[in-house]
C-alpha cells in the first residue's frame, strides 16, 4: 500500500484522481448536503492498493474500482 494524502469534505480532492473517482466523491459529497450532519470536520484520505486508488471519507464511505476501471462505492 502507499500512502496518498488527505483533504476535507467539501474541498476540491487532488487533481491526480481519474476522472471516475471526481465524479464519485463529488456524488457523495451531494448526498450528504441534506442529511443535516455537521461534517465540517470530515475528511477524505487517499491510499493507493495494487496501484489503485482507495479513498475513505471519515464516515466509513470507501470509493474504489476493479480490474475494469469500474467504481464502487460502499458505506458502513
Amino acid at each position: 500500500m502507499q500512502i496518498g494524502t488527505r483533504w476535507k469534505v467539501h474541498t476540491t480532492p487532488p487533481a491526480s484522481l481519474p476522472p471516475e473517482y471526481l465524479a464519485a466523491i463529488a456524488e457523495q459529497e451531494a448526498e450528504l448536503r441534506p442529511l443535516k450532519v455537521d461534517t465540517s470536520n470530515w475528511h477524505w484520505t487517499l491510499t493507493y492498493l495494487e496501484s489503485r486508488p482507495v479513498v475513505v471519507l471519515d464516515d466509513g464511505t470507501t470509493i474504489t474500482s476493479d480490474s475494469y476501471g469500474d467504481i464502487h462505492v460502499t458505506q458502513e
